[in-house]
C-alpha cells in the first residue's frame, strides 16, 4: 500500500522535460503516472515507474536531482462523490494532504496521495474500507 515515487526537480528550462523522459525510455522505464507542478525558476515532476530505485539510480547518473517519497495508492469508483468521500475520512480524522493526483480510467480512478502522516493515513484508510493499491499493483499500471 506504500509505494515509492519518484520526484525529479527540473530548471524551467526547453527540453529539460524531454531529457527526464529520454533517459527512462533508454533505460527501458515506463511512466506509468506523473504529474508537474511549477513555479517560476523550477518545477518537480512526481511520477510512479515500475522500478523506482533502478530509475533512481539512471536519473542520478544522468544528474538529475531526483528523490524518491513514500505515497499511498488508493482505488476509488469514477463517480461524482467519491473522491469527496475518502478526502473526508481524511479531514475528519485531521490528516493534511500535501498533495495528490489520479488517473482516471473507465469506472475506476487510481489516486496518488503524500499525506503528512503515512501510517495515520493508512489506518484511517483501512478502517473506513477504502480499496489501497500494493505497490506493486501500482507499479504495473
Amino acid at each position: 500500500m506504500v509505494a515509492k515515487q519518484l520526484s525529479i526537480f527540473l530548471e524551467n528550462n526547453t527540453g529539460r522535460l524531454t531529457e527526464v523522459t529520454e533517459v527512462l525510455a533508454e533505460a527501458n522505464i515506463n511512466l506509468s503516472a506523473l504529474c508537474i507542478a511549477e513555479n517560476a525558476d523550477f518545477g518537480i515532476l512526481r511520477g510512479i515507474v515500475p522500478d523506482p530505485d533502478k530509475a533512481f539510480a539512471v536519473l542520478k547518473e544522468h544528474h538529475f536531482a531526483v528523490n524518491i517519497t513514500n505515497v499511498i495508492g488508493i482505488n476509488c469508483p469514477n463517480v461524482p462523490g467519491a473522491l469527496a468521500k475518502v478526502l473526508n475520512y481524511l479531514s475528519d480524522a485531521g490528516v493534511f494532504i500535501e498533495y495528490m493526483y489520479s488517473f482516471a480510467n473507465n469506472n475506476s480512478a487510481n489516486v496518488i496521495i503524500r499525506p503528512s502522516n503515512l501510517e495515520k493515513c493508512i489506518e484511517v484508510l483501512m478502517e473506513k474500507k477504502v480499496d489501497l493499491l500494493a505497490a506493486s499493483d501500482l507499479y504495473k499500471l
